[in-house]
């Protein structure tokens, strides 16, 4: 049972300062159950290894996958949990079936949350916007990432200003919802993850005091506690 993953098995056994790993590319839950508990329980062997991740669109797009199989090939308690990061992009994605199969993975020790990608025209309306959020939480997946879309070929046309998905956070989910639907808005580059987010809420400082504003353009003070 190789599909070149042993080689990576033993790389990550021999650098022990590797305490998370993440299983992505293509989509994982694509594998079979047997293969899946091959690499899960390899990973939980190393004792240097202290959580597991996986990116899958599964749980949104084919959450039959979520099967009694699959729960014991990589859930249950254990000191190294296994976290599923999922894709959904709008409120019409997730259906009733998803958030069953979404319950079954919880049920089972397994942790869920959403990475999103903002889209020109379907996902970038404040309405929209808060309520996939909103439904995320209501079908137990946490927030996680908002993605500036990146520049791929072919699709300029579902790109927005960079400044977009700040205001959206500001103008649909921060004061507006509890703030377990606010995901942290990112941009993925060659020099990792860089987060997207200006500060709106910090007006002015001075050596007395800070000005704040919150999300109804309310302002307050609070002290300057020098270091």
């Amino acid at each position: 049972m190789r599909f070149n993953v042993d080689e990576g098995l033993a790389w990550i056994a021999e650098h022990p300062e590797i305490r998370d790993v993440l299983i992505t590319g293509g989509d994982p839950l694509l594998l079979s159950d047997d293969k899946l508990e091959y690499l899960i329980s390899k990973l939980r062997q190393m004792p240097h290894i202290e959580m597991i991740r996986i990116g899958s669109r599964l749980p949104i797009v084919l959450p039959h996958r979520i099967t009694e199989g699959l729960k014991k090939a990589i859930g249950g308690f254990h000191k190294v949990p296994v976290w599923i990061n999922t894709q959904c992009n709008h409120p019409k994605e997730i259906t009733e079936k998803t958030a069953k199969a979404v319950y079954d993975l919880l049920s089972c020790g397994i942790n869920v949350g959403n990475q999103a990608v903002l889209l020109k025209g379907i996902n970038d309306d404040v309405d929209t916007f808060r309520e996939l959020h909103q439904k995320l939480l209501r079908t137990r997946i946490r927030p996680y990432y908002v993605f500036y879309c990146e520049p791929a070929p072919g699709i300029d046309h579902f790109r927005t200003p960079v400044e977009k998905g700040a205001e959206l956070i500001r103008d649909a989910i921060r004061g507006h919802t509890t703030g377990l639907a606010q995901p942290m808005y990112v941009l993925a580059t060659n020099i990792g993850k860089i987060p997207l987010m200006p500060d709106y809420y910090i007006v002015d400082k001075n050596e007395k005091e800070y000005t704040l504003r919150n999300y109804k353009g309310e302002i307050t003070k609070i002290p300057n506690i020098p270091e």
